[in-house]
C-alpha cells in the first residue's frame, strides 16, 4: 500500500464521468468482490482506519484527500463517510451464467437510480438469486445507486437483457412462477402452501408494467392495502413482495 497526495479531481458528471463509489459499506463490499475492476481509492486517514479495520484494501494505492474535497468532487449531498472507489461498472450477467434460479427480481424499465438501489439492498436481504433489468431504460451505475443498494450491487448478480419478454419465457422454461405487480390487478397476493421458484415482476411507478410483460407473467396481483393510498413506491412494494415471497404470507 502506498499513500500519494495529489490536487482533488474536479467534481465529475455521474452520468457521463467515471464511477465512483462511496460509503463504508458500499466501499467495503467493492472492494470484497474478485469481478470488480478497482481503480483508484480516495480516503481521509480516519476512513482508511475503518477501511483496514473491516477488512484491508488489498494492495490497493491510496490517494490521501480530506472530507471539503470528497464533497467537492462527489457534491454536498453524498454521504462519502470519508472515501471514495473509482471503478469501473460491475459485471452485467447472463440468465444462463446463473444455474439455479429459486428467486428473482424482474425490473419492467425501472430507470430510478434510487429505487434501483434499494430494490438491489431488499433482494440481497431476502437471498434473492439475482435482479433482472432491461438493456435500455434502466439507470447507469453511479454513487448514488451503489449507496442506496449498500453493497447489494457487489452481492447480488445483476442480469441485463435486451429483450425482457424473451428472459421471462426463459424463466418460466425454467421452472418459476412468474408474479407481476400492479395495484389494479383483479386478485391479491395469497399465500402459498407450499414454497415455488419465483420471478417477482415490477414496473415503474406511473406507467407500471408494459401490456406485453403483462401478458407474459404467470399472474397478476396487488398487494392488499385497506388504507387510502393503495400504491406505494416501487422499492418499498418489493420489499413487500419478497416478504411475502418467502414467507408465503401475505
Amino acid at each position: 500500500m502506498s499513500r500519494n497526495k495529489f490536487p482533488p479531481k474536479p467534481r465529475y458528471d455521474p452520468d457521463t464521468g467515471p464511477v465512483y463509489l462511496y460509503g463504508l459499506h458500499t466501499v467495503r463490499a467493492a472492494l470484497d468482490n474478485p469481478l470488480r475492476t478497482r481503480k483508484a481509492l480516495l480516503a481521509t486517514p480516519n476512513a482508511l482506519v475503518r477501511l483496514m479495520e473491516s477488512g484491508g484494501i488489498a494492495g490497493m494505492r491510496v490517494t490521501e484527500t480530506t472530507p471539503r474535497e470528497l464533497d467537492r468532487l462527489l457534491g454536498q449531498d453524498a454521504v462519502h463517510q470519508g472515501m471514495a472507489l473509482e471503478v469501473d461498472p460491475v459485471s452485467r450477467f447472463g440468465l444462463d451464467d446463473i444455474k439455479a434460479l429459486k428467486l428473482v427480481v424482474v425490473l419492467d424499465q425501472i430507470t430510478d437510480p434510487h429505487n434501483v438501489g434499494a430494490i438491489l439492498r431488499t433482494a440481497c436481504a431476502f437471498g434473492a438469486d439475482a435482479v433482472i433489468t432491461t438493456a435500455r431504460h434502466s439507470p447507469r451505475e453511479t454513487g448514488v445507486m451503489a449507496k442506496s443498494a449498500s453493497g447489494a450491487l457487489d452481492l447480488v448478480p445483476l442480469i441485463e437483457v435486451r429483450n425482457l419478454g424473451d428472459a421471462i419465457e426463459t424463466l418460466k422454461e425454467r421452472g418459476l412462477v412468474v408474479v407481476g405487480f400492479d395495484s389494479e390487478a383483479p386478485a391479491p397476493l395469497k399465500p402459498r402452501p407450499v414454497p415455488v421458484p419465483m420471478a417477482i415482476v415490477l414496473g415503474a411507478e406511473g406507467k407500471g408494467l408494459r401490456q406485453r410483460t403483462r401478458e407474459l407473467c404467470s399472474e397478476m396481483v396487488r398487494l392488499e392495502m385497506p388504507g387510502p393510498i393503495k400504491s406505494l413506491n416501487v422499492s418499498n412494494a418489493a420489499a413487500i413482495a419478497l416478504f411475502a415471497a418467502t414467507t408465503g404470507t401475505a
